[in-house]
């Protein structure tokens, strides 16, 4: 057996790695536009902070059945076709999204910029769906590395949609279907990239596995956490065509009930792999903290600055991210850190960062909070994408697709949702207690709710707005204190946010032991594969269960 494993198995691959990288740009871009233009939507349709975080989690949970749907039929019908449905699906969530005109009612609205953002995330799950499993393909010696440059073109989109949200929107003051518009540029270039390229096939794929013996190892457990999601998904979106709301919270785990029985016929009822189950709730937080809060972070340090120092902000985390994904291979090599190390660290760093960023008061002093928060949120999505390629290979595509899309419709359903229901609970409770007058007559229309929580009234964007958009200096004392409580609030909602790394934290730092217990992480083949693509402290197994 070959001691000297080759990086890459083909010829195009590393073609087929910056076209991947292209695609997942283009959705950066979309999404960063998106975030920098939630008080450009509040100002003029006058939603809530509620409102706001529900079209914006559309941006994760459509990325959900994007990524799983995808996952579980690439390898039969290969990643050509994928990458053809993803662009479809990108060009019609731009006519969708360009609909609303402004004699609209808010409701209709409302709808088009949901299932315009919806459609967005089907396109993004859908590219991911290709690119996830084919980087892991394509480089199986060093799949953290390269997965996590394949992302390091995400927070490169981040930069690129911001710095052109500052330019246009803050400096030239460009409608937001404009700006919305550029994230068609590098869609276009993706798919030339992709256009006329010869795909290879994953570990399972070569072996002939079935799709009941690729999810076997995800199994009833896993499935039950993708499941729960869809099952929240699906009650959300049909809680309004009942009466009864409840009805439509039957409905929708009835769903998640049906499809989790479909779980169990394929998989012959298997119960799937502890670790998995594991992996799979620890990516739902990963989800919630990395995607659910950069959807609000522009919004909340803009809110605590200024507009244009939280674009900046924005622009400077991401810019880390860019270049340490980069770095990967350095870490894991060189300072000897496993992926799993590396994700015990990084969630220390954000649980830190995101409680510094709750007191920042200067423009200098966010630059480190959120410099902290930066690099601890840098390696989580990648790495544990790797995590599944490298210890769960007869899964193939299914397991990391479904991991992804589990991070996407928590983003969606707990973080990005969970934060703006934060944010009007939190700047509605300090203006109640600091004055009722002034409260009466700010507040929103709608109440928000979340989960099992319970409902809160937040602030009138469309009012709040129109204070921002005031000189400091001409501000009366209510106007002034409805905006040190949304300040307030927003503090509020860093420190609730932070709990999610650190719940991380303990679990990675409980798999690290167990890691070391079984004597390290190690890469898992199946048996078949070329000894080139097997490094010799690997393990290879049988491709079939017994």
């Amino acid at each position: 057996m070959s001691t000297q494993p080759t990086e890459a198995i083909s010829s195009n691959a590393y073609r087929l790695l910056w076209a991947g990288f292209t695609a997942i740009l283009a959705a950066g871009v979309g999404f960063a536009i998106r975030g920098g233009i939630l008080d450009n939507w509040a100002g003029e349709y006058g939603f809530t902070n509620s409102q706001l975080g529900a079209i914006g989690g559309a941006g994760f949970t459509g990325f959900c059945f994007g990524i799983i749907i995808g996952g579980v039929i690439v390898d039969k019908i290969g990643y050509g076709w994928l990458v053809v449905a993803a662009f479809v699906f990108h060009v019609a969530s731009a006519i969708v999204t360009f609909m609303p005109t402004p004699d609209m009612a808010q409701g209709t609205v409302y709808a088009f910029l949901f299932w315009g953002t919806f459609l967005f995330a089907i396109a993004n799950g859908t590219l991911e769906a290709v690119a996830n499993p084919l980087v892991a393909t394509l480089f199986p010696t060093k799949r953290t590395h390269y997965l996590n440059i394949l992302h390091a073109s995400w927070p490169a989109g981040l930069v690129l949609g911001s710095a052109m949200g500052w330019v246009l929107d803050d400096r030239v003051g460009m409608h937001w279907k404009f700006q919305l518009a550029l994230f068609l540029l590098p869609t276009i270039v993706y798919g030339l990239m992709f256009f006329g390229q010869k795909f290879p096939k994953s570990e399972a794929s070569e072996s002939g596995l079935s799709l009941g013996e690729m999810l076997r190892e995800v199994g009833i457990f896993g499935g039950a956490v993708a499941c729960f999601f869809l099952a929240l998904f699906f009650a959300g979106v049909l809680g309004p065509i009942f009466p009864d709301a409840q009805t439509g919270n039957y409905v929708g785990y009835a769903i998640g009930g049906v499809l989790l029985i479909a779980v169990g016929i394929l998989t012959n009822f298997s119960l799937g792999s502890w670790l998995i189950f594991v992996l799979f709730i620890t990516h739902a937080l990963v989800g919630a903290v990395e995607l659910g809060t950069d959807g609000w972070i522009q919004n909340i340090t803009g809110n605590i600055l200024s507009s244009e120092q939280g674009k900046w902000l924005f622009v400077y985390t991401s810019t880390i991210m860019f270049l340490l994904r980069f770095c990967a291979d350095f870490i894991e090599k060189k300072l000897g850190l496993s992926p799993i190390g590396i994700l015990l660290v990084c969630s220390i760093l954000a649980c830190v960062g995101l409680n510094l960023a709750s007191g920042i008061t200067t423009f200098a002093g966010a630059l480190v909070a959120l410099g902290v928060y930066a690099v601890g949120k840098t390696f989580f999505w990648p790495t544990m994408l790797a995590v599944i390629g490298d210890r769960f290979p007869r899964t193939g595509a299914v397991a990391m697709s479904i991991m992804g899309g589990i991070g996407m419709m928590s983003a969606g359903l707990i973080g990005s949702a969970g934060l703006g229901y934060a944010k009007d609970r939190y700047a509605g409770e300090t203006l109640k207690v600091a004055d009722v007058q002034v409260y009466e007559e700010y507040k929103a229309d709608s109440t928000s709710q979340f989960l099992f929580f319970g409902e809160v009234t937040g602030l009138d964007g469309q009012k709040f707005e129109e204070i921002k958009k005031l000189p400091e200096a001409e501000r009366s004392e209510a106007e002034k204190l409805v905006v040190e409580s949304s300040i307030t609030g927003d503090r509020k909602t860093l420190v609730a946010d932070s709990f999610i790394p650190g719940t991380m934290a303990v679990i990675y730092l409980l798999l690290f032991f167990y890691f070391k217990s079984i004597g390290g992480y190690k890469t898992v083949h199946l048996a078949g594969t070329k000894a080139e693509e097997i490094d010799k402290n690997d393990v290879v197994i049988p491709a079939h269960e017994s």
